[in-house]
């Protein structure tokens, strides 16, 4: 389930640990997000539907995989449907991005979603598994495959958890309802609709002396709002260091350290910045064929 250039061997094993390995060599460190040079094998994803996703300009393809059913068939429907929550973490690795996916105990081993971030161009270096009361949660650590860095590119990162949440929808298609994007990729649309001017929150703080503010924003998701926060960000020359975007169900939480010529950012231009977003995301740049 869960970004394309060289094609890599997937080596993984599961230990007695329930940890699952890959056997590539350590990578090498590399900074985290650059939004110049984007490659055009990077706007490819794989969704069931094909679409262009509205500013950001990725564009997605049919997989040829189909929904057989629900991978785990012990499931009843009138079972309370966990919600689906996929965590892209640029900060705790310096060498890899970090990726979870936690949707109750209904997930396997995620073999379906290596092999498609594989054909995005990328190697799974480090997968493991773990459970806590939220249920199970799968760990692991990508890279791209041609340098044997972090994912820095923006696009590339929205295609990462595109691929993972139209997996998701393919394998669970009880999630479709859970999701946002089950609009329109999914089986079954949520049966809530979000209000974006309500869910949307909108805070900068101070993350140190003399160093980044930290820029927090939660919103109503869509495809491509990855891509549209750090651009936003960027036109007004606010450089994006490093961060983490979850998806939980229908919303996203964007956590990005964000500086200002090296410096954290003074508090005109974080209202400058938080105006910007706020008008960005509650009339958000559509077309009439996205979907």
């Amino acid at each position: 389930m869960a970004v394309a250039m060289a094609a890599c061997s997937l080596g993984l094993h599961l230990g007695p640990d329930l940890s699952l390995r890959a056997l590539e060599k350590p990578i090498c460190s590399a900074p985290f997000l650059k939004t110049s040079s984007i490659s055009d094998a990077t706007k490819l994803c794989y969704i069931t539907h094909k679409t262009r996703l509205p500013s950001s300009g990725i564009t997605m393809i049919p997989r040829a995989t189909t929904v057989t059913g629900v991978e785990d068939g012990n499931q009843g429907e009138a079972d309370t449907i966990p919600t689906p929550v996929v965590i892209i973490d640029q900060d705790s690795d310096p060498d890899a991005t970090v990726v979870e996916i936690t949707f109750g105990d209904r997930l396997g081993a995620l073999l379906d979603t290596m092999n498609a971030l594989k054909n995005l161009g990328l190697n799974v270096v480090k997968a493991n598994v773990f459970l806590d009361s939220s249920g199970k949660h799968n760990k692991f650590s990508i890279t791209k495959a041609d340098t044997g860095r972090k994912v820095e590119d923006p696009e590339l990162l929205e295609a990462i958890r595109l691929t993972i949440l139209n997996n998701m929808i393919q394998y669970h298609p009880e999630s479709s309802a859970q999701l946002a994007l089950g609009a329109a990729f999914g089986l079954l649309p949520p049966q809530q609709q979000v209000d974006v001017d309500i869910a949307t929150h909108i805070t900068i703080s101070d993350d140190g002396p003399d160093r980044s503010s930290l820029l927090y924003v939660e919103t109503a998701d869509r495809p491509g709002l990855l891509v549209d926060l750090v651009k936003i960000t960027t036109d007004i020359n606010i450089s994006v260091e490093s961060g983490e975007f979850d998806t939980e169900g229908l919303l996203a939480k964007a956590k990005f350290h964000v500086s200002y010529k090296g410096k954290a950012i003074i508090k005109p231009l974080q209202q400058v910045l938080v105006n910007s977003l706020r008008y960005f995301l509650r009339r958000p740049t559509t077309e009439e064929a996205s979907f």
